[in-house]
């Protein structure tokens, strides 16, 4: 088993129980009027929380089929990094110990994300020797 198809479905696993589990105890719904309604979203705050959500689901779902992988990404990537800006980044670094809810766990998944995307590396820059 490759590291790459690890490293797919334990973000898989992750994506998929922090995203479903909300569907059925009404996190979904609480993070959108709660939360997301209260930062300037309002009214859309929880169509956004749920579209956050299915993008999570899907990105779950083409993971582990190897579909798509790049697009997946980027979108979840985006999720991530606004969900830094607006949640995480004011409660510091640490999600628990250090601190509580803190952008830890993002920075982790954008960084496993790049290396699922990427398998091989980013290359910047590649010039010719011809």
């Amino acid at each position: 088993m490759s590291a790459n198809l690890l490293l797919r479905i334990a973000v898989a696993i992750i994506l998929l129980t922090h995203s479903v589990f909300g569907m059925f105890n009404n996190g979904i719904h609480d993070f959108g009027n709660l939360f997301l309604n209260q930062i300037g979203f309002a009214p859309y705050g929880v169509f956004l929380a749920w579209s956050i959500k299915l993008s999570h689901v899907v990105a779950a779902v083409l993971l582990l089929a190897n579909k798509y992988i790049k697009l997946a990404g980027f979108i979840t990537i985006f999720v991530l990094i606004m969900g830094i800006i607006l949640v995480h980044f004011k409660e510091g670094w640490f999600v628990v110990g250090g601190g509580r809810n803190g952008v830890e766990y993002n920075f982790l998944l954008i960084i496993v994300f790049l290396a699922i995307m990427y398998p091989n590396g980013i290359i910047i820059n590649q010039k010719s020797n011809s």
